[in-house]
């Protein structure tokens, strides 16, 4: 799958720790050998504000279903250019890949341009209406000719039939191929401009590489708790505990006061791309890892991303 930035192996710039007088790199704190920097705030002052616009909407906790499939990065009425990314989000179940029977995980489908299946139990075809992710994929990257199209997200089982857990359709329009340098926003852009630049910065492909991120925070992002977390892996696929081997693997996520000391520790065994986080106010350092079967072997870069909690709401 095509990515967004390639993880570098190495300390990011905020890995150092007081400590005795001294400085502790955050690897020895961590107990790790390699770290992947999380993409930074934007550096323009007009792209973070828009940005920073959208951080409730992409971290909001939804509870109106137990269980849900959702597209995160588009909304109804986007406007993109191809390629373009699309992010896979499901809530109450785990991701395994096809062929691999679970009863409380599954598998993508992008569905374009077409229907939900009209018959409960069908297997989904195989053609370009019906996009399958049996690899444990957690996002995909489209390439669709200019135009209005449609798309949406339909969950199913190791047999490709559906458990009619779906997202809502999608009405997109493709404007181009993606050519030329990423928007910049500038004194005389106003909402319409932030929206579009916005919409680009979403769906722009990440570069070629093996990763695991958080997909919709960016490192020093403010956040209000409780707040969903997102995670994504390009390389890889997904898999439960005991389901995995070649080219699968599941998520770790460590939370960490700025000295190091654990806060929280979520193994997320059971096949999980997202989580709610419940913090009180103070920073964090949110520790992804990506591992294979036995959980102890890290497939990918640990990816660090510092957080800071600025208030708490009940739900």
């Amino acid at each position: 799958m095509v990515s967004k930035w390639v993880g570098r192996r190495g300390l990011p710039r905020w890995a150092g720790v007081v400590q005795g007088g001294g400085v502790l790199l955050l690897g020895q704190v961590l107990g790790v050998s390699a770290l992947a920097q999380t993409p930074a705030l934007p550096a323009g002052e007009r792209e973070r504000a828009c940005w920073l616009q959208h951080t409730r909407d992409r971290t909001q906790v939804r509870l109106n279903e137990p269980t849900a499939v959702e597209v995160v990065n588009l909304r109804d009425g986007d406007v993109v250019r191809s390629p373009f990314r699309v992010d896979f989000a499901i809530r109450g179940m785990g991701v395994i890949p096809a062929g691999k029977a679970h009863p409380k995980a599954g598998h993508h489908h992008v569905l374009l341009n077409t229907a939900l299946p009209l018959v409960p139990g069908e297997k989904i075809p195989f053609n370009d209406y019906h996009r399958h992710f049996g690899k444990g994929q957690t996002g995909a990257v489209l390439a669709l000719p200019p135009g209005p199209h449609t798309l949406r997200l339909l969950f199913a089982d190791h047999d490709h039939r559906p458990y009619y857990v779906f997202s809502p359709e999608l009405r997109i329009t493709v404007a181009g191929p993606r050519e030329g340098p990423p928007l910049r926003l500038n004194a005389a852009d106003g909402a319409a401009g932030c929206k579009a630049w916005y919409q680009e910065e979403q769906t722009r492909p990440r570069p070629e590489g093996e990763r695991a991120l958080i997909s919709n925070l960016r490192d020093g992002e403010a956040v209000v708790s409780p707040f969903t977390l997102r995670l994504a892996v390009d390389g890889y696929g997904v898999a439960p505990k005991g389901h995995g081997g070649p080219g699968l693997g599941h998520f770790l996520l460590d939370v960490r006061a700025p000295d190091g000391r654990l806060v929280q520790a979520l193994d997320l065994g059971h096949g999980a791309t997202q989580v709610v986080l419940f913090l009180a106010p103070g920073g964090y350092q949110l520790r992804l890892r990506f591992v294979d079967d036995s959980g102890k072997r890290d497939l990918v870069p640990v990816s660090v991303t510092a957080v800071q909690v600025t208030a708490q709401e009940r739900l």
